[in-house]
């Protein structure tokens, strides 16, 4: 695969709003023969700034002209693809005021899938199980426009952050009841 023509490809799919790619997208994309040619393609759209590696199995479009706002989150999606993940535990409680803290370089994710710490250049995502049901994770997370994943309501974020057995010193629980009182009323 030549440069030129897989940034032509690769420009395809940003306007079709994706710029986050499995290994075995890419595959698809590039159908070359062998396996050994298809990983020296990937090797050299890397080094030749095309593709970004964000984290094992999982490449960016370095070209592309999308927000990167929620990069982070569309990686973490195709790191857990098939599986229900969420935003929660301090990431959620801080986006919602009851944290003071933001958290700048991790992202905190519920999953069906399997826990873990991944690394990428663009922040850590810190991955952790759950086995909630899908009806009750559904039921505890909200849709943003644009975004991703779902995000927990500020009380599945809590409850999460209790069980796993998480600090809880840094929660605000007087802006946690403030949150709460103003849901109610809107």
């Amino acid at each position: 695969m030549k440069a030129l023509e897989a940034a032509k490809a690769l420009t395809l799919w940003d306007r079709q709003d994706k710029s986050v790619f499995a290994l075995a997208d890419l595959r698809r994309i590039f159908p070359e023969r062998s396996e050994k040619t298809f990983s020296e393609g990937i090797r050299r759209l890397v080094a030749q700034g095309v593709l970004e590696r964000a984290a094992r199995g999982v490449y960016v479009n370095a070209l592309s002209q999308r927000s990167r706002r929620y990069l982070v989150e569309e990686i973490a999606t195709c790191l857990r693809r098939g599986e229900y993940s969420y935003v929660s535990l301090e990431s959620a409680l801080s986006e919602f005021g009851a944290i003071s803290q933001i958290p700048m370089s991790r992202i905190t994710i519920m999953t069906t899938g399997r826990g873990g710490l991944i690394a990428t250049r663009y922040g850590d995502i810190e991955f952790t199980h759950t086995a909630r049901p899908v009806r009750n994770i559904l039921a505890n997370t909200l849709v943003m426009e644009g975004r991703p994943l779902r995000i927990a309501r500020v009380e599945a974020a809590l409850r999460d952050l209790k069980r796993v057995g998480r600090n809880l010193h840094m929660v605000d629980t007087g802006a946690y009841h403030d949150i709460l009182a103003a849901q109610a009323a809107a």
